[in-house]
């Protein structure tokens, strides 16, 4: 964030959670949560027979994502994830590029996630209770390929 005179004082401070968007190929689509963001490094572990040392090395190996998981609120007549559900048939899927961005005051992305190749795995429907007046929200999990991430510094 930027002072009144244009200096970067508060570039310090972590970036608040809350203002983010969702690409989903050329479409935009407002999520209430996203999480799952995770990228890991396998490890490799390995001994040499006559190692004096009785640990082994530990080297890394392929990269591993999870998947992700994306809520958003049910609205009337918006069947999109599911209609993209319905096209998994045997070893086919349609396959989207999704991009998760974390937005600055300004409204410009300043942390990108981009998850190559994503397709829904699972859908999970709202919990319906007669006495919650809290709002219907889908849960989305999404596979993907690799996700590459980009720090962007935007004044």
């Amino acid at each position: 964030m930027a002072n009144k005179d244009g200096s970067k004082e508060n570039a310090i401070w972590p970036m608040p959670q809350f203002y983010f968007q969702v690409k989903w190929g050329s479409t935009e689509i407002n999520f209430s949560e996203i999480s799952g963001l995770d990228n890991e490094a396998q490890i490799i572990e390995y001994r040499h027979g006559n190692s004096p040392v009785f640990y082994p090395i530990k080297m890394p190996g392929l990269g591993k994502v999870n998947n992700v998981t994306m809520k958003r609120g049910v609205f009337v007549g918006d069947n999109t994830f599911w209609q993209w559900f319905s096209k998994i048939k045997l070893n086919t899927v349609a396959r989207v590029t999704v991009t998760i961005s974390l937005l600055n005051e300004a409204g410009k992305p300043t942390m990108t996630w981009t998850l190559r190749n994503a397709w829904p795995t699972k859908i999970t429907s709202t919990g319906m209770k007669s006495d919650d007046s809290s709002a219907a929200i889908d849960q989305l999990d999404v596979a993907f390929e690799t996700m590459e991430i980009a720090n962007k510094n935007n004044p």
